[in-house]
């Protein structure tokens, strides 16, 4: 029992540990041991399989989700409908609007990989936001963070072809495998452009031996032809 208690102590002080480090801006306002310890009160600590998901679409908000370890897509519609929206890695708080809003999920939070998060209910989140300053600030920083993330994707896509698009996305998305498990679909709704100008940038990728495609799967197999792709080629 000593050793299972031992180990529990371990795993909460590497939480903390990383909490302090990666959650929001640490440079911009310091969590205290006591702000740290209040999150984790609010949070439980939730892992997933490949393919398993943190919440649906549709299902009533009552929590959200800072992932810790992993990927996450985020995706909406269901069978051959699905699309794909957004990628999410660590760092990323993801079912906070929905529920601070009250309102359902507007998308489905799926383990790419294995994935490690912290779950906030939303019952024992809000009054720590409320009767403490700094975690609330953090809060909002790391949110805010989030979406320039975002902008600043969508603002440096614009300035390239969908070739180089395609090879940006793949050269971000790539495992240590050196795979991207994104089908044309998916790339194409995450990229804004159509599935044709996805399967045709793809093949001039393949024509210059950079990748190989599979069912849902993209091999890289020449890393440098694929970053000079993506840094090179622009509108």
């Amino acid at each position: 029992m000593t050793t299972t208690n031992n180990n529990l102590l371990v795993a909460d002080q590497q939480h903390l540990a990383w909490l302090a480090r990666s959650f929001g801006r640490p440079d911009y306002l310091p969590l205290s041991r006591r702000d740290l310890d209040l999150l984790m009160d609010a949070s439980e600590v939730v892992k997933r399989y490949p393919g398993t998901h943190l919440f649906k679409e549709g299902e009533t908000a009552t929590a959200a989700f800072l992932i810790e370890e992993g990927k996450v897509d985020l995706y909406r519609g269901k069978g051959g409908q699905r699309r794909v929206v957004a990628r999410v890695g660590p760092g990323s708080v993801i079912g906070d609007i929905a529920m601070f809003a009250d309102t359902p999920y507007i998308s489905s939070a799926k383990a790419i990989g294995p994935v490690v998060a912290l779950r906030f209910e939303r019952d024992r989140l809000i009054p720590r936001l409320a009767q403490h300053p700094a975690i609330c600030l953090r809060w909002l920083v790391a949110g805010l963070r989030q979406l320039e993330d975002t902008q600043r994707r969508v603002i440096h896509l614009m300035h390239k072809t969908v070739k180089a698009q395609v090879a940006d996305l793949l050269s971000e998305e790539v495992d240590g495998q050196q795979e991207v498990r994104l089908s044309q679909a998916s790339m194409a709704t995450l990229l804004g452009a159509s599935r044709q100008s996805v399967n045709e940038a793809l093949g001039e990728l393949r024509s210059v031996g950079a990748i190989e495609t599979g069912y849902r799967i993209v091999r890289i197999i020449d890393r440098a032809a694929l970053l000079k792709a993506a840094a090179s080629d622009s509108r």
